[in-house]
């Protein structure tokens, strides 16, 4: 019996923002996450008896204009592994849709996942992340559990992500606070292009990004999450930045968006441990710990009557259902 396979998101707090290949989506500059528990994709594969893909989304049968991203990766999975197989792709996403929650990240890793569980592929989880990675860039950080590194590499073998601890034993906590469940209206795959191509500070940005992964690094070694946190929010909001300084300008922030940034900061001067880390979209999700995140998540239920916040733990990898 083919099992289902089941995918979490990621929060990326060192960012991936630019690609150098967009055929291989291999990234400017290695990036690092953190698996979650709270938002996951499940993804079972059915060989088909005809010549065509078919994929349900939450039950949903989606058109050739809704799936084509899909139907291109599974035709690029056939090329990859020589075979003529046609699936029937049943998907249920327990994550918003492209409102800055990673949805691609475990959507393609949970794809990827079952892909190898019905071909019988038998790819370890460095060749699964690279098969995740052709679907989306940030879904190979989704095949590990807890603190992962992606590895930008040059080519299609050198692309993937490695582990950096897979069950740490830190307290640390982080409250996503949900301002607008739609979808983006500007892609990520855009907004990267865009960012790379006109914005003047992009250089300075691959420079920073070596930098800062070093120093995270550290600092999750040492369990420090203070630190963790600074160099997390420094990194977003350098990220931002580029988006601010493209040409045209653009931006995934609403003004809800600003004003958790400012509660943020006013929790800190309060001496309660809070960071702000926000992907390609309105939605921020803040670095607690324990103690913490019930007087962050308090705080901002008082002030913003508008928004809701989720609770996630540190997450697993790919599991098997």
């Amino acid at each position: 019996m083919v099992r289902t396979a089941r995918a979490f998101t990621n929060i990326a707090l060192i960012k991936y923002w630019g690609k150098k290949n967009q055929t291989l989506k291999l990234p400017c500059t290695n990036s690092l996450s953190l698996t979650l528990d709270r938002f996951y994709t499940d993804t079972k594969l059915t060989i088909a008896d005809n010549d065509h893909d078919t994929v349900y989304l939450n039950h949903k049968l989606l058109d050739e204009t809704q799936n084509k991203r899909i139907l291109k990766y599974l035709d690029t999975v056939r090329q990859f592994y020589s075979f003529d197989d046609h699936f029937i792709v049943d998907t249920v996403n327990h994550v918003p849709t492209s409102a800055g929650f990673a949805s691609s990240a475990s959507g393609f890793a949970a794809l990827a996942a079952a892909i190898n569980e019905t071909k019988q592929l038998n790819l370890n989880k460095r060749e699964l992340s690279i098969l995740a990675r052709n679907g989306s860039g940030s879904a190979s950080r989704s095949i590990y559990g807890g603190f992962v590194e992606w590895i930008a590499g040059d080519s299609n073998e050198t692309s993937f992500a490695t582990p950096i601890d897979e069950n740490p034993q830190i307290d640390l906590t982080l409250l996503s606070v949900v301002i607008n469940k739609g979808s983006k209206k500007i892609s990520s795959t855009v907004g990267m292009e865009n960012s790379v191509k006109t914005s003047p500070f992009y250089p300075n940005w691959v420079t920073l990004v070596a930098s800062e992964i070093k120093e995270i690094k550290q600092a999750i070694a040492k369990k420090d999450i203070q630190r963790i946190g600074e160099i997390a929010e420094h990194n977003a909001m350098s990220m931002h930045a580029l988006t601010l300084s493209a040409n045209p300008s653009f931006t995934y922030f609403e003004p809800e968006t600003i004003r958790i940034f400012q509660i943020i900061q006013e929790l800190r001067q309060k001496g309660i441990l809070a960071y702000a880390t926000i992907d390609a979209g309105p939605n921020v999700k803040i670095i607690c710990t324990n103690e913490s995140i019930t007087k962050v998540q308090k705080y901002i239920e008082e002030q913003l009557s508008n928004v809701s916040c989720v609770v996630a733990n540190i997450g697993s990898g790919i599991q098997y259902i």
